[in-house]
């Protein structure tokens, strides 16, 4: 088994898994994988020896999304995270597939989908970390067994199983931050009941350049908070039941009057999942999502100096409801066959106010919305052709809809007050998509892994891009009900080395995404623009269209040096990515034709080294760089590329209590996020610095 230890910034360790050189046997790979991912549905399954995938240990100290991003070519849309990032910003994406803020990896909790059912963003303030055992990110794989959506990989979060243990946290930080975070496990009967709630708020930073700011630009304040209720119980032998519960809520504004945001929301599913070692395994999901978000826009003078209310979506609720089954008849020792299917619906709706006299009298007021379904069944089998050879293969059928499109716009104010400007019904769109994947994963020699994998996949538009115009700054996009899905074809070739002190692993791929949706600037401001209203001479006008294609190829490294023979308890790793991606577009989109997808740096790198001794005394250092990116899709406003630094120590007083100091960005890196037309800079978290106490009672 190949294992690599990462120091992610501020954290404890974290391991990372190339599942190709795992087992030769799904049996084996449970078993194996035990100590290091806990494993909450049926087994992992063999085909995933043809796919490069990677396991991380979570820890309690860190941001799930700052994880995350350790993860090379995993990116979100922004360089900021969630305590300064617009919500709707922080979709994920994997291999230079970006361009919009829309998610193309599928996101995971114990087997839920997670986006948004509006917008397919993540509301990361609602996962803790401290209850999570593990994260399982398949970079590539298309739409295989885990639903449509798949185009740019997957990335599965797993509950931890805690037992009878109560953990707490407590952090404080630069600009009058706190973290806190509570685990309370408890085995009742044969069940075990799991309740975690974290909470976060902050001061913030002003998110404007010091060069740049005016007279409206003050510190970006944050609250956050979550609860989250897990119960575990066996119905008989093989068969066992999860039911989930957890809420969240979330507040942010950017930095300036005018620009606050709130979400929230609450998810329930039920499990049952049967883990026959020899007969039938199978299982059975349902879950429902709620979400509710809202947004003012800040229209700031070109000298910063004033602003005014130009656009609110004060009330954005949206439902998201789905199932998925699986079963795995007993075919034989030498393979593994997956059945089963998968249905997912969301609606949703955006009301908001623009045109606004003052700051709190709307002229004009716009509702819109729909909803979308899909219907999927998949087949996939795994054969372990001979000892060293496994072979996979499998396909899916989907069917989706889009339906109740409407756009709908009234005068608020005389001479006409109530009157209809535009009462627009969509017409409804259905179709059908075949896709499928397949690989090989061969051992060469007992330290050499060879394996590829090819395969197609496609996402639905969200209701978000189809439906809800947005503001960033002066810039205005809207939206449009006539997107297409968005296919990809993909293929990879990688190697695993993994001997006593080094593991080693090279991916090079390649992946066309056709109709690939993106933000297009189609016009400048000043003027009245069709789906957003008024546009300053400060700003540039865009719509969501259908790209022809994004072609995106290049290759990932990760790898892990064991250091324990010079000082006990030493690890090192390094990972890089690089991404060469370019965008292939037409008519109203020409002027892209051949340049990067905004958002999408080139080169990824990081590298950590992490000491730990068993009690939890020791300390990491973590290195960073991101390359340099644009921020538009016309290759204009180029993001600088950066470099931070993070570090952590720790210290066990007992067996019960940790003492911690973290950094964030120590040498107060600028990490730019943002530029706007008229060239204000936006950056990510400044340097902070944290103290806090760590109590576990078992």
């Amino acid at each position: 088994m190949r294992k690599l230890v990462l120091a992610l910034p501020l954290i404890a360790p974290v391991c990372l898994l190339s599942v190709p050189a795992m087992a030769e046997s799904t049996a084996d790979s449970a078993a194996l994988t035990t100590e290091s991912i806990t494993v909450t549905g049926l087994p992992l399954p063999d085909a995933d020896d043809a796919y490069s995938i990677i396991i991380i240990e979570l820890d309690a100290d860190e941001r799930i999304e700052n994880i995350l991003r350790a993860v090379p070519g995993l990116q979100q849309f922004r360089r900021s995270d969630a305590r300064s990032a617009n919500p709707t910003s922080q979709g994920i994406t994997i291999r230079g597939l970006g361009g919009n803020a829309s998610s193309r990896a599928v996101l995971l909790l114990d087997g839920v989908p997670q986006a948004d059912p509006f917008g397919g963003w993540v509301a990361w303030p609602g996962y803790d970390a401290l209850a999570l055992s593990s994260a399982r990110v398949t970079r590539g794989g298309g739409s295989g067994t885990e639903g449509s959506g798949a185009i740019a990989g997957t990335v599965e979060l797993f509950s931890k199983d805690v037992g009878n243990l109560i953990e707490a946290g407590i952090a404080y930080g630069s600009r009058d931050s706190v973290e806190a975070d509570l685990l309370f496990g408890r085995e009742l009967g044969q069940g075990q009941l799991t309740i975690s709630a974290n909470y976060a708020r902050g001061d913030g930073f002003t998110p404007i350049i010091e060069s740049q700011r005016g007279d409206v630009d003050r510190q970006a304040e944050y609250e956050q908070a979550g609860i989250a209720v897990r119960y575990v119980a066996p119905l008989s032998d093989n068969t066992e039941l999860q039911a989930n519960v957890r809420a969240f809520t979330d507040d942010r504004e950017r930095g300036f009057a005018f620009s606050e945001n709130h979400n929230d929301g609450a998810d329930a599913s039920i499990r049952l999942v049967n883990r026959s070692d020899t007969g039938w395994q199978w299982s059975a999901l349902g879950y429902v999502q709620i979400r509710n978000f809202d947004v003012s826009f800040g229209g700031v003078a070109a000298d910063r100096n004033s602003v005014r209310r130009v656009f609110e979506q004060f009330n954005v609720p949206s439902t998201g409801l789905g199932a998925r089954f699986e079963v795995r008849p007993p075919v034989g020792e030498a393979i593994e066959l997956r059945i089963g299917g998968d249905w997912r619906r969301t609606e949703g709706e955006t009301n908001e106010n623009f045109f606004f006299l003052d700051d709190d009298t709307p002229r004009r007021s716009r509702n819109a919305g729909g909803s979308t379904a899909t219907y999927g069944a998949f087949v996939e089998a795994s054969v372990q052709a001979t000892k060293a050879l496994t072979l996979t293969g499998g396909g899916r059928i989907d069917f989706w809809t889009i339906d109740d499109g409407f756009r709908k716009e009234i005068e608020l104010i005389n001479p006409f007050p109530g009157s209809v400007r535009t009462d627009a019904q969509f017409d409804n769109r259905d179709g059908t998509e075949f896709t499928a994947r397949g690989g090989f994963a061969y051992g060469a020699t007992d330290h050499l892994t060879l394996r590829g994998a090819a395969y197609l996949g496609w996402r639905l538009p969200t209701l978000n891009e189809l439906f809800r115009p947005f503001r960033v700054g002066p810039d205005a996009t809207a939206a449009n009900e006539l997107l297409e899905p968005e296919r990809v074809k993909g293929a990879e070739l990688g190697l695993d080395w993994d001997s006593e002190f080094v593991s080693i692993g090279i991916t090079a791929f390649y992946n066309q995404l056709d109709d690939a949706v993106a933000n297009v600037t189609l016009d400048t401001g000043p003027g009245l623009f069709p789906g957003v209203g008024f546009v300053s001479g400060a700003g540039v006008f865009r719509q969501r269209q259908n790209l022809d294609s994004i072609e995106s190829k290049g290759i990932e490294i990760d790898t892990e040096f064991d250091l324990g023979s010079l000082v006990n308890n030493l690890s090192a790793r390094a990972a890089y990515s690089y991404v060469d991606a370019e965008a292939n577009a037409s008519g109203d989109a020409v002027a892209v034709d051949g340049l990067r997808p905004a958002q999408i740096p080139e080169h990824n790198a990081s590298a950590s080294l992490l000491w730990e001794q068993d009690n939890g005394t020791g300390g990491s250092v973590s290195l960073r760089y991101i390359g340099n990116q644009f921020e538009d899709d016309q290759n204009t406003r180029r993001l600088d590329d950066a470099f931070t630094v993070d570090g952590r120590l720790a210290f066990a007083v007992n067996d019960r209590l940790l003492v911690e100091g973290r950094v964030e960005n120590l040498f107060d890196a600028r990490v730019e996020t943002a530029i706007s037309s008229s060239n204000i800079i936006e950056r990510a978290f400044p340097r902070t610095f944290w103290i806090g106490l760590r109590t576990k009672i078992e």
